[in-house]
């Protein structure tokens, strides 16, 4: 049987546990850490656009994206971050992801494949981390954060740390790398 919210908040308060991640070579802090207090169960915030309203990812017009298709749209963020590329794959109609249609979901691994392969060809890349978190909103999106090559240590889940933890990549070096990336996804 699964545990509820509750009984894990009760099993976790007070009884957190701090790994070794100083030791960890992709941890991008020095010194110990401290966890914060696990909040007991509270209702889910709400995300953005949930239902398709007031949806900004719904909202937006296709000259906003580096590409598009009739199902797929493919954006950057709005400045330059600390990691090569960072682009978010969504779907052009309102969908969260468990009410993806078939024929979305059918698409969506060949849709993923090119655009990772867009990516890396910005050269000096060493892998493409895809992540999909949806807490913050409703409209499908993919995130793709490429890790340079030769850079073990931004390797794995921190990568997502490292792209804040970084300083931001220069305006011109992050306008040619989008240019790339919409140009291997036009071709």
């Amino acid at each position: 049987m699964a545990e509820s919210p509750e009984q894990l908040w009760e099993r976790a308060h007070g009884a957190l546990r701090i790994p070794p991640v100083e030791e960890w070579p992709q941890w991008p802090f020095v010194g110990p850490v401290t966890p914060k207090e696990l909040e007991p169960p509270s209702d889910d915030r709400p995300r953005l656009g949930e239902g398709g309203v007031d949806c900004r990812r719904c909202g937006q017009a296709d000259e906003d994206y580096l590409w598009t298709d009739e199902h797929w749209r493919l954006s950057a963020l709005h400045e330059p971050s600390g990691l090569p590329v960072v682009v978010l794959l969504e779907t052009r109609e309102h969908y969260d992801f468990p009410d993806l249609p078939a024929d979305r979901a059918a698409e969506l691994g060949p849709t993923m494949l090119r655009v990772d392969r867009a990516v890396r060809s910005v050269g000096h890349i060493g892998n493409v981390h895809l992540c999909r978190w949806g807490d913050g909103s409703e409209h499908f999106h993919v995130w793709f954060m490429a890790r340079p090559e030769r850079m073990p240590q931004l390797a794995m889940s921190f990568a997502a740390l490292w792209e804040d933890v970084l300083p931001p990549l220069p305006e011109a070096v992050w306008r040619a790398n989008l240019d790339a990336v919409a140009a291997a996804m036009r071709a």
